[in-house]
């Protein structure tokens, strides 16, 4: 039995949910989002919740319903609250800022990498250092992998620790060459 398949998705106030076949939308105070469901579960709207059931004992059945039912999760927690991964930014000389839109950052390259966000996605550089960026938006997919991509242009590296990494993640260091 799935420990997190059983529970119902709680639907907040102002947030109003509909399913049509396996489909299930939800409209919340920051906008709709869509989840399409396997066959291999069932999801219903019991007493102002979302309830996520697996169609028969199968094992596939059984790793849908929690999976399922995470995802349902995912939305309403977007609509409401939305999704957040912030990064910071090790090293002498790197930075980041916003011009516009675009995300400019200096990274140690010999030229400036230029990062355009898709829609529904919000960039910040909150810090005066400019060594912290913050990603922000209602799919939580699509927030992890822009801040995935941002990483992606300089990871961070185990000698000096220098770098993108995501706030609170910790880099194993390595010691060096010895004489």
């Amino acid at each position: 039995m799935s420990r997190i398949g059983k529970k119902p998705v709680p639907l907040p106030a102002g947030v109003s949910a509909s399913i049509t076949g396996q489909t299930v939308e939800v409209k919340g105070p920051k906008g709709t989002l869509s989840f399409r469901a396997t066959d291999d579960v069932t999801i219903a709207q019991e007493d102002g919740a979302l309830v996520v059931r697996p169609r028969g004992d199968s094992k596939r059945a059984r790793q849908q319903w929690g999976m399922s039912r995470s995802m349902v999760e995912n939305l309403v927690t977007g609509v409401t609250q939305g999704f957040k991964r912030e990064l910071d930014i090790t090293g002498v000389g790197y930075r980041a800022q916003m011009q516009g839109k675009t995300l400019k950052m200096a990274l140690g390259y010999s030229h400036d990498v230029t990062y355009e966000p898709p829609a529904g996605i919000t960039i910040t550089t909150p810090s005066a250092k400019n060594d912290v960026i913050v990603v922000e938006g209602i799919d939580a997919q699509q927030v992890g992998q822009v801040a995935s991509e941002i990483r992606g242009f300089r990871g961070p590296e185990p000698y000096k620790g220098k770098g993108i990494r995501y706030r609170g993640e910790f880099i194993f260091r390595k010691e060096g060459k010895k004489k």
